[in-house]
């Protein structure tokens, strides 16, 4: 297998994956996944569909992470690993569908409009 290259986005986080065949090695911008995403939380995240498919350590995994804050970035790298698995193997799809991992969640932040001081928040009025 040669290696496999996908791309996940969430907010404005952007995560390029490159899947291998190896040992289970997750490399993010040159660090340990483990060292580089502080919080058990996210290593979960990051984990989920590797583990969905029981295929943890069939894999290297090697991410250029770009943009947003840690927990987009986490996000984005889930997206992109099973975009990578499903590349892999076809059969892997409607398992990663049905868990989501295959959706790439639209929501980002509501740009701030003139005359407001946020996206929707309004200045107080006064009648007098």
């Amino acid at each position: 297998m040669e290696s496999i290259n996908t791309i996940g986005r969430r907010k404005k986080a952007i995560a390029r994956v490159i899947l291998t065949e190896g040992k289970g090695q997750i490399t993010v911008n040159h660090k340990d996944y483990k060292e580089y995403f502080p919080f058990k939380q996210l290593h979960y995240v990051v984990d989920q569909p590797l583990n969905l498919l029981e295929v943890k350590s069939k894999y290297d995994v090697k991410v250029n992470l770009t943009g947003g804050g840690i927990k987009g970035q986490a996000e984005a790298l889930r997206l992109g690993i099973a975009r990578a698995l499903v590349k892999v193997d076809e059969e892997y799809k409607p398992k990663l569908r049905s868990e989501g991992f295959l959706t790439r969640d639209p929501r980002a932040v509501e740009r701030k409009k003139p005359g407001q001081p946020k996206a929707r928040k309004k200045f107080q009025f006064s009648k007098r």
